[in-house]
């Protein structure tokens, strides 16, 4: 395949803009980038793509998502409005994903694998709960993947707070999981936790003593107040002390949000290359604070971008960090635009790399793979390598995305999908949407019991 009249922005570590180029791909990689006259000479049976002048980028990378999420939109909290996070788990998150089966756990990675393609998101690291539905659900998610044509890394929660058995059963589906797509391009596992406070010591043993060789965990780390002060109870240790007497800390494990953690806590994430992953919209929405993400870079943590379940419109997520930090903190100069760049583009990429080591992801270059975005941007200042950054904050929109690449297959191209049907997705889902409120409504009303 061979893209002509594209703008390139390449993005990596060394960014560039290069103007009327074209990509020749093969496969899943980026074979060639140059002058378009010269690369249709050289592969003059290639099929070919006319950017038409469109900005040719790479895909969005979101570093912790929750498909399993889709069905809150628009629910019905039964009772008064909670108060805080840890009711905002109890009576929305755990009485939800006790109601999920197989046919809604595939509806919803489908729904947001659809909103992936459309907002240009390549590739996704998801995190999955359904107790009721445990042993298989990961194989479902990787179909759903599959059929989309995205790049993501899975894994399942275990927790305690539905009893050993499936704690255990937890446990197995990770197990199982990560060796089933060890081998897979575009799919990979990794071995997901729920949250300190909801881990005994028994479990996190367990856990650790299961882990393979060179992988690492997926967990929630200090999102609200309520995890250190459980941790403290438990253990007289904050979070992250805890979790590093099991060895839960590896340079493959992601510590997601770390709203609350203190300066002995982020150095012992820092020595142990822990990636660390900021959903700013999450935690707005939840209330539960503001990261410290300008100290938390500035200490060489490696420090990414994912969503939290919110849509994978990635620019809307790097828009929310520039701004929250700003007003949090009262100072325009918290969250340069390149510190979110650094997060979003190139440690994204990087953590992605992590799971896919023959891979080079997140940019435009000979050899990386070809998950690519078409933007139909038209800048009316001057757009330059030094203030790109700003420009995706204050003037890329995801709407502009009228094409996205994956592994080098054209997944949606002028805004059309072509390996998912949107329509009937969202007629399934919503189909299945009744039974599962149904379900999540009688799950959340015995909380307030």
């Amino acid at each position: 395949m061979l893209i002509i009249n594209a703008n390139v922005i390449t993005l990596g570590d060394n960014p560039r803009i290069l103007s009327d180029q074209a990509l020749y791909i093969d496969g899943d990689r980026i074979i060639a980038v140059g002058r378009g006259a010269e690369l249709a000479a050289r592969y003059p049976k290639a099929e070919t793509i006319d950017a038409r002048g469109q900005y040719v980028m790479p895909g969005g990378i979101c570093a912790h998502t929750h498909f399993y999420g889709a069905y809150a939109r628009g629910l019905a909290i039964p009772g008064p409005a909670p108060r805080d996070f840890p009711q905002i788990l109890e009576r929305l998150w755990w009485p939800l994903d006790k109601a999920l089966d197989r046919d809604s756990v595939r509806a919803s990675a489908l729904v947001c694998l659809v909103d992936a393609i459309k907002h240009g998101a390549t590739s996704l690291i998801d995190h999955h709960a359904s107790p009721n539905f445990i042993d298989g659900s990961l194989d479902v998610i990787g179909a759903a993947v599959e059929a989309a044509g995205l790049r993501a890394v899975l894994c399942y929660e275990v927790t305690d707070r539905d009893g050993r058995d499936k704690m255990q059963a937890g446990i197995a589906e990770n197990l199982r999981f990560m060796t089933a797509s060890a081998a897979h391009e575009r799919l990979k596992g990794s071995f997901g936790l729920h949250a300190s406070l909801t881990l005994n010591d028994a479990s996190l043993r367990a856990c650790a003593d299961a882990l393979p060789a060179g992988a690492g965990f997926h967990i929630h780390v200090a999102e609200h107040e309520a995890d250190e002060l459980d941790s403290l109870s438990k253990s007289g240790s904050r979070v992250v002390a805890r979790l590093d007497q099991y060895g839960i800390w590896t340079d493959s494990t992601i510590a997601a949000h770390c709203v609350h953690i203190d300066d002995t806590e982020r150095d012992i994430l820092l020595d142990r290359g822990v990636w660390v992953s900021h959903q700013p919209r999450s935690n707005m929405n939840n209330g539960v604070g503001a990261a410290d993400i300008d100290g938390l870079l500035a200490a060489g943590l490696k420090l990414c971008l994912g969503n939290d379940g919110f849509s994978n419109n990635m620019w809307a997520e790097w828009k929310a960090a520039y701004l929250l930090h700003k007003v949090v903190n009262r100072d325009p100069r918290r969250a340069a635009g390149m510190n979110i760049a650094r997060m979003a583009w190139r440690n994204n990429a990087r953590l992605m790399e992590n799971f896919f080591p023959d891979a080079k992801i997140g940019e435009i270059s000979a050899g990386a793979v070809a998950d690519l975005i078409f933007v139909d941007y038209q800048p009316f200042t001057p757009l330059t390598a030094g203030n790109l950054p700003w420009h995706l904050l204050f003037g890329f929109e995801a709407s502009m995305i009228t094409t996205t690449i994956c592994a080098g297959q054209v997944l949606m191209r002028d805004r059309q999908l072509l390996t998912l049907d949107e329509s009937a997705i969202a007629a399934e889902a919503i189909d299945l949407a009744p039974a599962v409120w149904e379900r999540y409504t009688r799950n959340a009303q015995d909380t307030l019991e």
